[in-house]
């Protein structure tokens, strides 16, 4: 299986490397390069599994017409599209998630909308063969959700147990069950994106 990681300037890390982290079994890997490094990306012109990651850098990728046209002729070959985070706004500018049920960083949810998706509060979303994660470390249960698919239950549960995957956080890591003051700390933050959401 060949699989293309989008790398561009200000991503989130983990939203790239904790899926490819993930990945057995694959003959070759392809990390392509983004719109900052223009030679990397038009080397590469089909994938099995493509991998969209987010980050602050999303908003530069979605402003680039020969990446957004790129994202739709390799999704035109693969097997799996996927996206972690904001990854989705991404396919959703490439008209990938049109009509589709979808999901990426609770601060981004809604503006799915604005690409015709329907956005959803859930963890993975599969449809068809586009599979969305939600924030950050949702990538890691994508990556498990998609070897899953690929390769089988065992081999998914023996690479899940072989990293000790297991998660036990201090706190609910849902933005919707936050105190209020962290809610409103946090509606701060990520002001910019709540309100292009509400325009």
């Amino acid at each position: 299986m060949e699989i293309a990681i989008l790398i561009f300037d200000r991503l989130t890390a983990l939203d790239a490397i904790g899926p490819y982290d993930r990945k057995i079994g694959v003959k070759r890997k392809c990390f392509v390069l983004g719109p900052f490094q223009p030679d990397g990306f038009t080397n590469v012109t089909s994938a099995d599994i493509l991998v969209i990651p987010g980050g602050i850098g999303e908003e530069a990728v979605r402003s680039k017409p020969e990446m957004i046209e790129w994202v739709r002729a390799i999704h035109a070959t693969t097997r799996w599209t996927t996206s972690v985070c904001t990854g989705a706004l991404i396919l959703g500018a490439a008209g990938i998630l049109r009509g589709l049920d979808a999901t990426t960083h609770w601060s981004a949810r809604e503006l799915l909308r604005g690409f015709g998706a329907v956005p959803v509060k859930e963890r993975v979303v599969e449809r068809g063969k586009v599979i969305t994660a939600a924030g950050v470390s949702a990538g890691i249960d994508m990556a498990l959700h998609l070897v899953r698919r690929v390769a089988g239950d065992e081999i998914a549960q023996a690479i899940q147990i072989g990293i000790e995957y297991d998660p036990q956080p201090p706190f609910d890591g849902v933005f919707e069950r936050a105190p209020v003051p962290i809610a409103a700390y946090l509606r701060k933050v990520y002001a910019h994106r709540l309100g292009a959401a509400s325009r």
